[in-house]
C-alpha cells in the first residue's frame, strides 16, 4: 500500500509540473516551478481572511489603521509586484508578531505595533512581510511541501483530527504556523531593507528592532515572539541588515527618516498584554467579565485564548479542551451540528444541569471518513474520543470538548468532567470591571537614565525590565529632558 501510494504521490507531481511549467520570480528573475498561479495566492489570501479575523479579532483604532494602511501602499507600489490587491490590518493579539498571506494580505498585532519605537522599525518589518508576497515565497513553499508530502504524512494526521474540531481556527493557525526556509526569511530581510529605503526609512532601524526580539526571547518567563520562531536567529539577522542598510545608503545617499515622536505618539493608548473583555486566566480560572462566566484551568496546562475559542491542554499533549460558542438556537439543535460537522458517533447523551443552567452531555468518538464519505475503521490509538458538555447560559449556548486518544480517554474524562462542571456565572466587581494595560507615552522631566525616568513616572520596580525592552532600550541607557519615552498605566 505505501509503495502504491507514493507512486501516485509521484505521477501526480509529474503531471501538475507539466501543467505549471516554470515561471520567473519576480524578485530574483530566476526560473522556478510554482504549483500556486497568481490567482490562486488572491483567491488564498480572501478565502484565509475571514478565519483570521475569527480567530485574531481587528484592533478597532482607525488612526492606526489608517497610519499601517499608508504606508503598506506606499511600499506595495514600489514593490516587485504593485499589482496585488494589497490589504493591511492590526490583529487584536499582544503576542509580538506579523505575518503574511499570499495575494497581499499583511498583518501586524497589537502587540508588535506596541513594541516598534519609530516608524523606521515598523517600515522594516512591513517590508519585510510584504517581501515574503511579493517573492512568492508562501508559493515556493507549498511547492517544496509537495515534493517531500510523502515525509509529512504523520504530521498532517495530527492536523486533520485537531481541524475536526475547529475548522475555522485551525485554518488561519495552519497559516500562522508556516515556516519559511531560512534562505526565504534571509532573503525577506532584504527585500524589507529595500523596500523600506525606498519609501524614506533607515533601514538600520529594522536591524535594532531584531536586538528588541532578542532581548524579548531572552526574558525569563516570556514566550518567543512567533514573528522570530521560525526565523534565524535575531541577534545574527541584526548584524547582517545593519550591514544590507550601510550598503544601500551608501549607494543611494540621502536622508533617511526615523520619525520615533511620531510614531510613539500614534501608539499612545494601545493596549499592551492581555485585554480582559476578552477573557483571561488568573489563579487556575478563566474569566470572561462580558459574557460573565468562569470555569477553572487545570494547574499546569497551557493555554491560548482568541475571540473565537479558547483552547487548553495538559503538557503531555495527550489531551486537550476547547471552549467555544456553539451553532444551534436550542440544546439539541446545537448537539445535533456539531455531531454532524465533527463527523462523530454518540456513545452516551443524556440531559443535566450545571449550577443552575440547562445542559446536555455526550460522550463520542470521530469517525474516519473515506474518500467516498463513507465511515472507515481506524486502530483505537488513532480514533479521537470527545466528551462534549452544551451549556444554555445568558442567551447563548456553549461547547466545551474535552479531548483524547481512545487509549487515553477514560484517565482525562474525570478531569474534562472537573473543568465543564466548574462552569459558572461570575458577579465579582473585581473581575467584571478589570481594565487592560495600555502603553502611556510620558515627557522625560530631567536628563539621567531610563530607570530614572520610569521611576519618575511611578512605574512599578517589577515591570522596570519588561519596559525597557518595550522601550527598546537598557534601563542604564542615558535619556534627556524632553524625551518621549514609553510607560505602562490604565
Amino acid at each position: 500500500m505505501k509503495m502504491k501510494f507514493q507512486i501516485s504521490i509521484l505521477t501526480g507531481l509529474v503531471a501538475a509540473g507539466m501543467l505549471a511549467g516554470c515561471s520567473k520570480n519576480p524578485v530574483t528573475g530566476k526560473k522556478e516551478i510554482i504549483f500556486m498561479s497568481k490567482e490562486k495566492e488572491i483567491a488564498l489570501g480572501a478565502e484565509s481572511h475571514p478565519s483570521i479575523v475569527a480567530t485574531m479579532g481587528i484592533y478597532g483604532d482607525k488612526n492606526l489603521q489608517s497610519f499601517i494602511s499608508e504606508k503598506g501602499m506606499a511600499m506595495a507600489k514600489i514593490s516587485h509586484r504593485p499589482d496585488l490587491p494589497y490589504q493591511f490590518f492590526i490583529v487584536d493579539s499582544p503576542v509580538v508578531n506579523a505575518f503574511a498571506v499570499p495575494g497581499g494580505y499583511v498583518y501586524f498585532t497589537r502587540g508588535i505595533m506596541a513594541h516598534f519605537n519609530n516608524e523606521a522599525e515598523f517600515a522594516g518589518v512591513l517590508g519585510h512581510e510584504i517581501g515574503h508576497i511579493t517573492a512568492r515565497h508562501s508559493a515556493r513553499q507549498q511547492t517544496s511541501q509537495i515534493f517531500g508530502q510523502v515525509g509529512l504524512l504523520a504530521g498532517m494526521v495530527l492536523s486533520e483530527t485537531v481541524r475536526g474540531l475547529a475548522e475555522q481556527t485551525q485554518q488561519a493557525l495552519g497559516l500562522l504556523l508556516l515556516s519559511y526556509s531560512r534562505e526565504h526569511e534571509t532573503e525577506s530581510d532584504k527585500i524589507g531593507v529595500d523596500y523600506s529605503s525606498k519609501i524614506g526609512y533607515d533601514a538600520h532601524q529594522m536591524a535594532d528592532f531584531f536586538g528588541t526580539l532578542k532581548k524579548i526571547s531572552e526574558k525569563s518567563g516570556q514566550t518567543i515572539p512567533t514573528f522570530q520562531s521560525t526565523h534565524p536567529d535575531p541577534g545574527d539577522r541584526q548584524n547582517k541588515v545593519n550591514k544590507l542598510a550601510t550598503q544601500y545608503q551608501t549607494a543611494h545617499p540621502a536622508k533617511y527618516n526615523v520619525n520615533r515622536d511620531a510614531y510613539l505618539r500614534k501608539i499612545d493608548g494601545i493596549i499592551y498584554g492581555t485585554d480582559p473583555k476578552q477573557g483571561f486566566v488568573e489563579n487556575n480560572q478563566f474569566y470572561h467579565p462580558e459574557l460573565k462566566f468562569q470555569f477553572p484551568v487545570p494547574s499546569g496546562w497551557q493555554y491560548e485564548n482568541s475571540p473565537a475559542q479558547f483552547q487548553m491542554a495538559a503538557k503531555d499533549g495527550k489531551s486537550m479542551m476547547l471552549f467555544a460558542l456553539a451553532e444551534g438556537k436550542s440544546l439539541e439543535e446545537a448537539a445535533q451540528t456539531i455531531v454532524k460537522n465533527y463527523s462523530l458517533q454518540v456513545l452516551e447523551n443524556d440531559k443535566t444541569t450545571i449550577n443552575g443552567n440547562q445542559a446536555i452531555v455526550m460522550v463520542s468518538k470521530q469517525v474516519a471518513q473515506s474518500q467516498n464519505g463513507q465511515a472507515q475503521a481506524q486502530p483505537a490509538e488513532n480514533t479521537l474520543q470527545v466528551a462534549t458538555w452544551l451549556i444554555q447560559y445568558g442567551g447563548n449556548i456553549y461547547a466545551i470538548h474535552g479531548v483524547a486518544a481512545m487509549p487515553n480517554f477514560a484517565g482525562n474524562l474525570g478531569q474534562f468532567k472537573s473543568v465543564a462542571q466548574g462552569f459558572k456565572s461570575v458577579s465579582d466587581p473585581n473581575i467584571l470591571n478589570r481594565q487592560p494595560e495600555r502603553i502611556r507615552i510620558k515627557t522625560v522631566q530631567r536628563d539621567g537614565t531610563l530607570k530614572d525616568a520610569l521611576k519618575d513616572s511611578n512605574q512599578p520596580d517589577n515591570k522596570l525590565d519588561e519596559l525597557a525592552i518595550i522601550n527598546g532600550m537598557a534601563l542604564s541607557d542615558k535619556v534627556t529632558k524632553g524625551m518621549l519615552v514609553k510607560t505602562l498605566g490604565k
